[in-house]
């Protein structure tokens, strides 16, 4: 009688095979991705306001939509409320620009170029660098504004 109570108690338990410890874990683990994408995206939050031309302005507003950007980085003219005249982001004498304009144009495939000038800037100075601009071989010229202002009809646009 004794052997078989052992017997009974014994087999409640089953035997596992030899393989039966090392099963592969049926989970993955998500927690290393999730730190990596967390750095990644605050490496861009970070460098993303590093990448804009870095002259402040206050553009003018109006209704008009985007231009597509293109592959080669359009050159872009600034002109402040001071008057100063930026390339990029670096100042540039008014009776230098041509000169300047018509080196940067022989090593450029593209005309393109993007003037941005402070809003309060009196009309007369903007025509006067876009003329520079046209003699220093840009006829391709794009004026830069803040897209939301106002509509002929008065009403802000809806932004896009």
């Amino acid at each position: 009688m004794g052997a078989g109570v052992l017997k009974k108690a014994g087999s409640g338990r089953r035997r596992r095979g030899r393989g039966a410890r090392h099963q592969a874990m049926a989970e993955i683990n998500v927690t290393p991705m999730v730190d990596v994408m967390l750095v990644l995206l605050i490496i861009f939050m970070v460098a993303a306001p590093m990448m804009t031309v870095g002259v402040p302005l206050e553009l003018p507003k109006t209704a008009a939509k985007a231009v597509p950007t293109e592959q080669e980085e359009p050159l872009t003219i600034s002109l402040q409320l001071d008057g100063t005249v930026s390339m990029m982001n670096a100042p540039v004498p008014m009776e230098e620009l041509i000169g300047r304009l018509q080196a940067v144009a022989q090593e450029r495939d593209s005309d393109k170029v993007f003037l941005r000038a402070d809003g309060g800037i009196e009309y007369g100075r903007v025509v006067e660098v876009m003329g520079a601009l046209n003699a220093g071989g840009f006829a391709n010229i794009t004026l830069v504004t803040d897209a939301g202002g106002p509509t002929l009809t008065g009403a802000p646009a809806s932004g896009q």
